[in-house]
This record gives C-alpha cells, sequence and structure tokens, in this order.
C-alpha cells in the first residue's frame, strides 16, 4: 500500500507517558507562544490603525457581520419558518457556536458578544495546539511549530480572533484528525460529530473519519470501535440537517435555507468565472477580492503538492472535501478564504519545506508572513465594505 493510501503513518517521536496533559502541552508551549505572538502583534497593528481611523476595535471583533447573526441565534433562537427572503434565514447558521455563546454569557457576567469572542481566542489557542500536535506527530516538533504559526500568518487570519466559527471548528477539525492518526477512533468520532454541528464543512471532517475508520476495520482488534467511530463521526451534522427540514416542514428543508442565501452546489462554474472575472477582465479589482483569488488558487495548488508528498489519507481527504464544498459553491465569493482557514493540512507541504531552513531564514520568512498578515487583516476589517 502506497504512503498516500495509508491510513496511520508511523509516528516521528514516542508520546507523553500516559499522554499526560502536563507533557503534552509542554512539547506544545514554544508553539502556542509563537502563534500567540503572531497573532498579538497583528491585533496590535488593527488597534493602532483603528484608533488612527476614530475606530473602536472591540465592536468590529465582536459584533460585525456573522457575529451578529450568531448573538442573535444565542439570545432569541432560531426562526420556525422557511420565508421567502432571500438572506434573512437563521437556519443557515449551525448551532454550536451560539450554544456555546449562551451557556457561557449565563454563566458569567459576560455580554453575549463579549462570550463569543472570548470562546473564539481561547479555541484558536486550543486550534493551533492541535495544528501542531498533527505536525508533530507526523513530522516532528519543528514542522508542527512552523504549521501552527502559519495557520496564524494567514491573510485572513484575524478572524480566529473574531465573533466567528472558524477557530471553534478548526479546533475540533485538528484533534479529531490528530486522533486518528493516533487511532483514539471514538474520540476522532466525537470530535467529527462536535464538528458537524459547528459549520456546513464539518461534513469534511466526518468524511475523513468515517472514511479511515472503515480502511481500519480490516484490522481485527479494533473492527468494533473503528466501526462504531465511522458511524458515529456524521450525525452531528446530519442532526441539524434533519432538525432544518423538521422544523420548516419539508425534507429538504435545510438545502431550501441555502438556496434563499443563494448558496448551492455547481460543481466550481461560478467560481471559474469569478476568478476570470478578477483575474483576466476587470480592469481594476477590489484589493481584497484579488487576495481571495490568490488564496483559493494557492490553495488548489498545496493540495496537489500535498498528494505529491504522499500525506496521510485522513488530512487528504479533509482538505479535499474541504476545497470541494468551497470551490464548488456559487455562493458569495468574497468569504471563501475564511471557509478555507480551518484547511491547515494544506499547509503542511510548506512547513516541512521552511523548518528545514536555517533558524535566520526561516525567522526572516515568518516575520515577513506575519507582517503581511497583519496588514491584510487590518485592510479586510478596515478598509473592505463587505464581510470577511
Amino acid at each position: 500500500m502506497s504512503r498516500a493510501a495509508t491510513v496511520h503513518p508511523p509516528l516521528t517521536r514516542t508520546p507523553p507517558p500516559g499522554g499526560a496533559f502536563g507533557g503534552a502541552f509542554g512539547r506544545a508551549a514554544p508553539a502556542l507562544a509563537a502563534y500567540l505572538a503572531v497573532r498579538l502583534c497583528g491585533l496590535a497593528f488593527l488597534a493602532h490603525l483603528a484608533h488612527a481611523k476614530g475606530h473602536g476595535v472591540w465592536p468590529a471583533l465582536a459584533t460585525s457581520w456573522d457575529s451578529g447573526w450568531y448573538v442573535d441565534i444565542a439570545e432569541h433562537g432560531y426562526t420556525d419558518r422557511l420565508g421567502t427572503e432571500v438572506n434573512t434565514n437563521n437556519l443557515a447558521f449551525f448551532p454550536l457556536y451560539p450554544l456555546l455563546i449562551r451557556m457561557f454569557s449565563v454563566l458569567s457576567p459576560a455580554s453575549p458578544a463579549s462570550a463569543g469572542l472570548l470562546i473564539s481566542l481561547l479555541c484558536s489557542l486550543l486550534a493551533a495546539w492541535g495544528i501542531f500536535a498533527v505536525g508533530d506527530a507526523l513530522h516532528g516538533r519543528r514542522t508542527g511549530t512552523v504549521l501552527a504559526v502559519l495557520w496564524g500568518c494567514l491573510p485572513v487570519a484575524l478572524v480566529q480572533w473574531m465573533g466567528y466559527t472558524e477557530s471553534l471548528f478548526t479546533a475540533l477539525a485538528a484533534w479529531s484528525l490528530f486522533a486518528v492518526v493516533r487511532e483514539r477512533w471514538l474520540t476522532a468520532a466525537v470530535l467529527a460529530c462536535a464538528s458537524g454541528l459547528a459549520r456546513p464543512t464539518g461534513i469534511a471532517v466526518a468524511v475523513a473519519v468515517t472514511l479511515a475508520a472503515l480502511l481500519a476495520c480490516r484490522t481485527p482488534g479494533v473492527r468494533i470501535r473503528a466501526l462504531t467511530a465511522a458511524a458515529l463521526a456524521p450525525l452531528g451534522w446530519v442532526a441539524f440537517v434533519g432538525w432544518v427540514g423538521l422544523r420548516v416542514g419539508r425534507p429538504d428543508g435545510y438545502f431550501a435555507v441555502q438556496r434563499l442565501w443563494k448558496n448551492e452546489w455547481d460543481g466550481g462554474r461560478a467560481t471559474l468565472l469569478e476568478l476570470r472575472q478578477q483575474l483576466v477582465y476587470s480592469s481594476r479589482p477590489p484589493l481584497f477580492l484579488l487576495l481571495v483569488s490568490m488564496v483559493l488558487i494557492v490553495s488548489a495548488v498545496l493540495f496537489v503538492l500535498g498528494v505529491l508528498d504522499r500525506q496521510p489519507l485522513p488530512l487528504l481527504v479533509f482538505s479535499g472535501v474541504l476545497l470541494l464544498v468551497v470551490l464548488g459553491s456559487e455562493g458569495v465569493y468574497f468569504p471563501r478564504a475564511r471557509f478555507l482557514l480551518p484547511g491547515f493540512p494544506l499547509l503542511l507541504p510548506l512547513a516541512r519545506a521552511l523548518a528545514r531552513a536555517r533558524p535566520p531564514a526561516l525567522t526572516v520568512l515568518l516575520t515577513a508572513a506575519a507582517g503581511l498578515s497583519a496588514w491584510s487583516g487590518a485592510y479586510m476589517l478596515l478598509v473592505w465594505q463587505g464581510p470577511p
């Protein structure tokens, strides 16, 4: 069997004795510190520019665009009607994040908006830790650290510290994939199930875990656990889609809601047309849309490099399904760089290459990436007139 089809790649290190939390955290601490430094620099740059323009940072991070939808669901719940108005039905938003906002705001003095922002910040650290853990397990500590830092240096990484679901979903996806690498099938399935309640692209985690678990069933010693995991992994996504159908009184209710948001799968036709418009026909395309276009193209190239690098199958399946969902949709174009933010395995070929660089060169490259991320994040929030 080729490495591309290997579900459980050989690990490069021995885990801490007993899987001790302290040992695992200590190993990840430098990566988390570096990630935190990158994001704090981005936040400081944003705060400086926002102050100069007379804007507040907290409202922009906690209450803008989709953040308001999640806070409203946390406070008032979901609608029970399909309706006919476009872009108004809150059943398009998955329930885990608003549920956490509601719980946190009830148990603490924080407002729902502040609770959502704090949840995102904490989940971003859990996500960076999970991303490090995957890179460390596959290729060593240095690669894991670079991988986590690169995730924090993405052009739209500011979203990781906004009232959005990307950090929550990335944390669930990363730790689910790590559990697959470690052959902890039930843990992987529970996290995949939760990811299916966090975002529509939770289906990518579910497919990755289910396929890996089914392949593992060929090993008699883990067959029952693997079969259970394969069945459990997609239940979160399926449960919410089914619940929406029951709530609006039609089997295709969730997909009808998505049609009201102009968000249907067309195999990528709309994406290719928009790329052609922005890169070929438009004389002065908006800078943010050019950035989104570059992210989409680079993501596709990185996926091919991951295939050529023979990444473990679960990571390739997760990235591939995520790309299919994001690139194959005819919905709005500008949030697609954000939609791909959880696709950290796409960065693995780049992380491996950078990890081989000498420390001075690596420092310069990552510093430049962090600076570009800080600038693009500030531009996205303070100059670009649409949602991230």
